[in-house]
């Protein structure tokens, strides 16, 4: 009974493992490691870009749907996560299915660098350095005058923040950026 109950263990364990591991590989390849945002900081982030009832937000690398189920059930707003990731892609669209937000957040499977984001009042983006310095020019390109970008934990290099909160590390810019970079928002805030 002892070794059934094992072996039973094991399978579970291994099932866990296997799932684990599909849902970091797509991410790992697509050189966007998952880094969940903490609530706390999401929330910050979301009051920072002043997001209100009826915008449209797009999560780039919207992972566990944890950001579109935020922007809609506390701040009212429409809210589309973009995911490559197969697993994450699936996960998120059934969270988002079976949630009572109105409005109801929905999730699309295709790569943010091949989406269209021109509608958008608000993208939330978590990306890597690499990968902000290779999507600015494209989103300064399609996001209408007055769309904010918050950015957790990197700057848009060549972008000028409007505003930046310290302590959980966040930058906020308004469409069309300014030129300057964080060091030239630093500058001003300090000189």
């Amino acid at each position: 009974m002892l070794f059934k109950i094992l072996l039973l263990l094991l399978y579970i364990a291994s099932i866990v493992t296997f799932i684990y591991g599909l849902w970091a590989i797509g991410p790992f390849f697509l050189k966007l490691p998952w880094v969940p945002t903490e609530k706390r900081r999401a929330r910050r982030a979301l009051k920072m870009a002043n997001l209100q009832p009826g915008e449209l937000l797009y999560d780039l690398g919207a992972g566990d749907g944890r950001i579109l189920l935020m922007a809609a059930e506390e701040f009212g707003a429409c809210a589309i996560g973009i995911e490559a990731s197969p697993l994450q892609f699936a996960f998120t669209w059934l969270r988002c299915f079976f949630s009572g937000s109105k409005p109801k957040p929905s999730v699309r499977r295709e790569n943010f660098y091949q989406s269209d984001l021109s509608d958008a009042d608000v993208i939330f983006a978590y990306l890597t350095p690499e990968h902000a310095i290779r999507f600015q020019d494209d989103l300064a390109a399609q996001l209408k005058p007055g769309a904010r970008v918050v950015a957790v934990a990197f700057d848009f290099p060549d972008w000028k923040p409007s505003d930046y909160d310290d302590k959980h590390l966040l930058f906020l810019y308004e469409m069309p950026p300014q030129a300057g970079g964080f060091g030239a928002y630093l500058a001003e805030r300090d000189g």
